[in-house]
């Protein structure tokens, strides 16, 4: 890592949970974040959690007197009904880059809505798709390359929706769940298979209020040559999922944080675990986020611009929930 990550002055934009999360790995690699609040109840929670003080008032009071300059990191971890608001606040601002909480927006519309809008800061912008960075998942891509490469795939994005329907959530967050929430599963499973190329995409809808579609299928090739499928039924059984075949060995991250393995010719299970790896106590990922996003001096493609973020929305999740 870059030795003068220490000198970098970061911002957190929120005081939640998720912005709580972010400021222990701030402080965890020596960096005091500004930390820039609207509720006072979010406020006190964020001070008891990590002992660091929230300038209350939101940012629009915030930038009245202090602008970012061209060394600013910004981290933006407010509720997903605020994120682009948020975001386009910065677009004719001066900083140096912006990780915004994933999916960067409430919907896909409101995304590709404001696609101009951010032009010229999307390559500066990173979309906060923490599970790329799991320990779990370096492991897999670690015996994935030990066996000769990933022959195919299979993932699940099944939601659990009867504990979804009673939550209380801003309009249009629940709506747009697949986006939301889905899209953390579908973006891990491309990342490590590649970008889908030639494929078909099903979806059918349900007997959910709240969202368009409850089931979906779909199943192609990537560009990386990686024959895939996938299946999601939010209306039964069953959870997340990554299944990844080599030539000796099915790979498991089901659930996400963990690695399991079936030898080729065996039917048991057997968990992969990795001593040397500490998490500090920290959210799985945050860490190793958190120095790709700090340090700019090494190019991390698991960190994912917004600029990527929009084709993928494009070429991806639309055809999944079309």
């Amino acid at each position: 890592m870059s030795n003068n990550i220490n000198d970098q002055e970061v911002w957190i934009v929120g005081a939640g949970p998720m912005a709580v999360d972010h400021a222990k790995v701030l402080l965890h690699l020596g960096i005091k974040p500004q930390v820039i609040g609207r509720g006072e109840q979010s406020a006190q929670y964020f001070e008891k959690e990590t002992k660091l003080s929230v300038i209350r008032g939101g940012i629009d009071t915030f930038l009245l007197d202090t602008k970012p300059q061209n060394n600013t990191f910004i981290i933006i971890a407010v509720g997903t009904e605020a994120l682009m608001p948020m975001l386009l606040k910065f677009k004719n601002l001066s900083f140096n880059r912006i990780l915004i909480e994933k999916p960067a927006a409430i919907s896909i519309n409101e995304l590709l809505a404001h696609k101009q809008d951010l032009e010229y800061i999307q390559d500066k912008v990173f979309v906060a798709y923490n599970r790329r960075f799991y320990p779990s998942v370096q492991k897999a891509i670690e015996l994935i390359k030990e066996d000769g490469g990933l022959q195919s795939m299979h993932f699940e994005f099944t939601e659990w929706s009867h504990k979804i329907a009673p939550l209380q959530k801003a309009p249009g967050v629940k709506e747009n769940w697949f986006f939301a929430n889905s899209t953390h599963v579908v973006d891990l499973a491309f990342f490590i298979a590649g970008q889908p190329k030639d494929w078909r995409a099903f979806s059918k809808k349900g007997t959910l209020d709240w969202h368009d579609k409850s089931f979906f299928s779909g199943a192609g090739i990537t560009d990386k040559g990686v024959v895939f499928s996938y299946h999601s039924n939010w209306e039964s059984a069953g959870r997340w999922g990554v299944e990844l075949m080599t030539e000796k060995r099915k790979i498991l991250l089901k659930p996400l944080e963990e690695v399991q393995i079936i030898k080729r010719g065996t039917i048991s299970t057997s968990q992969i675990n990795d001593d040397s790896i500490n998490t500090h106590g920290l959210k799985p990922g945050l860490l190793e986020q958190g120095k790709a996003f700090i340090d700019t001096a090494i190019e991390d493609r698991r960190l994912i611009s917004l600029n990527l973020h929009l084709k993928i929305v494009n070429t991806v999740y639309n055809p999944i929930t079309a």
